[in-house]
Formats: structure tokens, C-alpha cells, sequence
């Protein structure tokens, strides 16, 4: 069983309309933010193609892509590891994310291209956030200007909800921070967690465990990360809001700019200022600082 596991990956693709592109690419960013390939057809719509490890974590990804777009196509299928692990070599290309960061793979580990950089090690697998995706790689970018302005520093606390693979929580620990991560999904626990054992950092400045905001009920964090999508930021809005210490720093990411204004209304209403706002292509980071 062992090895008909480690024999082969799972692909899932999708081809959606152009009315529906907006609706995918955003379940995407929230269901397989390390990465999917993206081709416009000539007949219009789009392909969507993404590599993972679960079939499980497909089926459900699939299941909820059908839901929003129904006339979308979906294949599921079985693919060789091998040629996966190939495809991946030449996709994972050094990440610069702003002033301070290198998201880097366990085979470039030894890169000395970047010097004066914190190199993130991330390995790309199932569960999220190679810093590939405009949202991860703003995130971190926001993180890097945030400690060149004196912002937040070493010493501080943070808190990273929709974890992911870890690495804005591992660019955290990095920078001296010490902090909590949080995950729905149990898959990006465990992926969250073997990257942080990558990067050396100590589980006593980067705890890690499943959950949402709830799992953090009665603490408050000097810098609030939150890189999901605009429903979830909206519903828990109140328990962001809290989790934010006196002075502190709260950015929200995986927000399409068209949803921005009413995700900013949201969190205005619990008494937050208007937000400055970072664009990357059709995304929207919310950073209130």
C-alpha cells in the first residue's frame, strides 16, 4: 500500500466558463494555494489544473467547485509521482517577497543568489501557500515592510490563521516573533509542522494546530495574519477583531479587490479605521497598521 501511495498523485481538472473565473480562482486560493496551472481556452473559459497528494482533499475540492459553478467540467484523475515531482522542479522558482524574504524549495536550500534574505523552505506538497499565489506572496511582502518600518519586531507576538504550509508563520519565527498558527484543514497541519522542522524553528516560537480564530479565544496577538477568502473574513470578523491587541496590527489577504469594500465595511464596524490597501493583480490585502 506504501508504495501504490508514493507510485502516484492525483489532478484534478476544471474548465469554466469566463463568468465563472472570478467564482473558481477564488475557491482555489482558499482550497489550493500551492498553485494550480491556469490556461485560457480559445473557445473562451478556462482550464484549471492542480496537482495534490489526497484524493480526499480533490473529491471535496471538486464537490465545492461544482457547487459554485455549475457548469463548470471537472476530471479527476491518477498521475505518476514521478513526473509530478519533475513538473514541480522547474514550476518552484525562487519567491522574493518584499525586502526581507526567499520562499525556496528543499533543493535549493544551499542557494546563495540572495544574500541578506530570510530564506523560507517550503516543500511543495499538498497543503498550502509556496508564496507562488499573489495572496501568499503579498502577505509575506506586507510582513517584510511591516518590520523594515519598525512596525512589529522581534519579541512580538503573532497570530496566523489559515496556516497553510506555515510559511507566514515560519517568516514570523524568522524575524524574532513567536506566535501561533491555525488550520481547518488537517493536511496542512501536518505540512505546516514538517516545514517548520525544515526551517529549524522551535515549536515554542511557532505553535501550530487545527482550528479556526475560536482555537485563540481570550489572547491577543501584536500582528493578526488572516489569508483566507472574503466569506470566512466576514463571518468571523468579531473574533479578528479581538484577537488584535491594543495597537497592534491586523492583514487580511485572499480578498478579490471587487470584494474589498465589503470586507472593509465589516471590520469598520467593529471599530477598526479604514485599511490601507496592497493590490496584486485581481487581489486585495486589508492592512490596518
Amino acid at each position: 500500500m506504501a508504495g501504490a501511495e508514493q507510485a502516484a498523485l492525483f489532478r484534478l481538472e476544471i474548465i469554466a466558463e469566463e463568468e465563472d473565473f472570478d467564482r473558481v480562482s477564488g475557491l482555489l486560493a482558499l482550497g489550493a494555494p500551492f498553485g494550480w496551472e491556469e490556461e485560457s481556452l480559445e473557445g473562451g473559459g478556462t482550464r484549471f489544473v492542480i496537482h495534490c497528494e489526497s484524493e480526499d482533499h480533490l473529491r471535496r475540492l471538486r464537490d465545492e467547485l461544482l457547487t459554485a459553478a455549475p457548469q463548470a467540467e471537472a476530471t479527476l484523475e491518477t498521475v505518476e509521482r514521478q513526473d509530478w515531482l519533475a513538473a514541480w522542479r522547474q514550476f518552484f522558482t525562487p519567491v522574493l517577497c518584499g525586502s526581507r524574504f526567499v520562499v525556496l524549495p528543499p533543493w535549493l536550500a544551499g542557494e546563495d543568489r540572495f544574500p541578506g534574505r530570510i530564506p523560507i523552505l517550503i516543500e511543495p506538497k499538498s497543503a498550502f501557500g509556496t508564496g507562488h499565489h499573489a495572496t501568499t506572496a503579498l502577505c509575506l511582502s506586507i510582513v517584510s515592510d511591516l518590520l523594515d518600518a519598525g512596525r512589529i519586531g522581534a519579541g512580538q507576538s503573532f497570530l496566523d490563521l489559515g496556516t497553510g504550509s506555515g510559511i507566514l508563520g515560519i517568516g514570523c519565527a524568522k524575524s524574532g516573533l513567536m506566535g501561533l498558527g491555525l488550520d481547518i484543514d488537517p493536511l496542512a497541519v501536518d505540512n505546516a509542522r514538517e516545514n517548520r522542522a525544515l526551517n529549524g524553528v522551535p515549536a515554542a516560537s511557532f505553535e501550530i494546530g487545527e482550528g479556526s480564530v475560536a482555537e485563540a479565544a481570550g489572547r491577543s496577538f501584536d500582528l493578526v495574519l488572516a489569508n483566507i477568502l472574503a466569506r470566512p473574513l466576514m463571518e468571523i470578523a468579531p473574533e479578528l477583531a479581538a484577537a488584535r491587541a491594543a495597537g497592534g496590527a491586523l492583514v487580511l489577504s485572499g480578498i478579490l479587490e471587487s470584494q474589498a469594500d465589503a470586507v472593509e465595511a465589516v471590520y469598520r464596524a467593529q471599530g477598526l479605521p479604514a485599511a490601507r490597501r496592497t493590490i496584486e493583480g485581481e487581489w486585495c490585502a486589508l492592512v490596518w497598521a
